[in-house]
């Protein structure tokens, strides 16, 4: 957290997540390559690993972007949340090596320079059958050098969590200029055209998760109107020990936790990575956000000591069982008395 900087701990979940991906990383490439054989026997081998790596890091790249909105829909998966940067940092590494075989096997070796020539082979950008695919390739993989550089909590500090968030939702521009990359480059291609369709089923997968997800977050978006001075939160024993409620109100979403006879009220998004705090749980008193664990007290919306993140707070109080809340927001780390269940 924020205490000081330290180099990245590997504790035993990251090690075997690691060595998970490693594996199945290694299994991909192999099949593609074996695929690729297959369908091509005359390929050669730089054409073998220049579409296995484009396959397997297609791939990767499909199952980074369906972790958000599966862990919106299931809250068993957030555990794939939490070591989701090691495996787009992977995915950048194979995007890489694949780019680097291209640029050798097609640009290198001529009078020109190789970027020189990746730029200017072809420029006809009116012909599906001239169009400069490898440009938008390198465009994409542009976007992914800067989001693998900065997949790290010392760059996120840096910048803090809103400028860091907009910097990577990036991996969409990446994602559209992959698209183009993909369907150009299969309509220009003498060889199957293995790569648009796991691309064309790809986009329809993506394009359903986040439909869902967002349907899903619009039903708990509904948000009381503005000048409400309490938001009825339901009733207080609705909320399951230790967990929270969400409600929106005034265009922020509140998480109201409820632990033992006390009800206390933050902002709902972590000063991490914008986590979802309401989404956590309170353990050892403190509500634990279920992205990265970091922590904050329910009354103050500070984390303990050494640490200095903090939360805005919102006043509690209970009538006749139901749990309200006051919409206006108090500064982060402001200490308010929890409301309390009658025994």
């Amino acid at each position: 957290m924020s205490h000081r900087y330290r180099a990245v701990g590997w504790n035993p979940q990251k090690l075997a997540y690691d060595r998970t991906i490693a594996l199945a990383v290694t299994s991909g490439l192999g099949i593609a390559a074996a695929g690729t054989a297959v369908l091509n026997p005359a390929a050669t081998l730089e054409t073998i690993l220049l579409r296995s790596t484009a396959l397997t890091a297609l791939v990767l790249l499909h199952a980074v972007l369906s972790i958000g909105p599966l862990c919106r829909l299931d809250r068993r998966l957030l555990p794939l949340l939490y070591n989701r940067r090691h495996l787009g940092v992977t995915m950048f590494l194979v995007a890489a090596a694949h780019g680097v075989l291209a640029i050798v096997q097609f640009h290198a070796g001529g009078d020109a320079h190789p970027l020189v020539s990746l730029l200017t082979t072809s420029r006809d950008w009116s012909s599906a059958e001239r169009f400069p695919f490898q440009i938008a390739g390198a465009l994409a993989l542009g976007v992914l050098v800067v989001m693998a550089a900065t997949s790290h909590d010392f760059w996120l500090r840096t910048l803090t969590a809103p400028v860091w968030k907009t910097l990577h939702m990036g991996v969409y521009v990446a994602y559209a200029a992959i698209v183009v990359h993909v369907a150009f480059g299969a309509l220009q291609s003498e060889a199957p055209p293995a790569a648009a369709w796991l691309l064309g089923v790809g986009i329809v997968w993506l394009a359903t998760l986040h439909t869902l997800a967002a349907h899903r977050e619009a039903r708990n978006d509904r948000s009381v109107p503005a000048g409400v001075s309490w938001v009825d939160a339901g009733p207080a024993a609705a909320i399951p020990d230790g967990r929270a409620r969400i409600v929106c109100a005034a265009g922020e979403r509140i998480a109201v936790f409820r632990y033992g006879t006390q009800v206390s009220a933050v902002s709902n998004v972590c000063q991490h990575q914008n986590g979802p705090l309401g989404e956590g749980k309170i353990v050892g008193g403190c509500i634990v956000c279920p992205w990265h664990g970091f922590e904050y007290r329910p009354d103050t919306g500070a984390s303990p000591p050494p640490f200095t993140e903090a939360v805005p707070t919102f006043r509690t109080r209970i009538v006749d069982g139901r749990v309200f809340v006051d919409p206006r927001p108090l500064s982060p780390g402001t200490w308010i008395e929890p409301a309390r269940l009658e025994p």
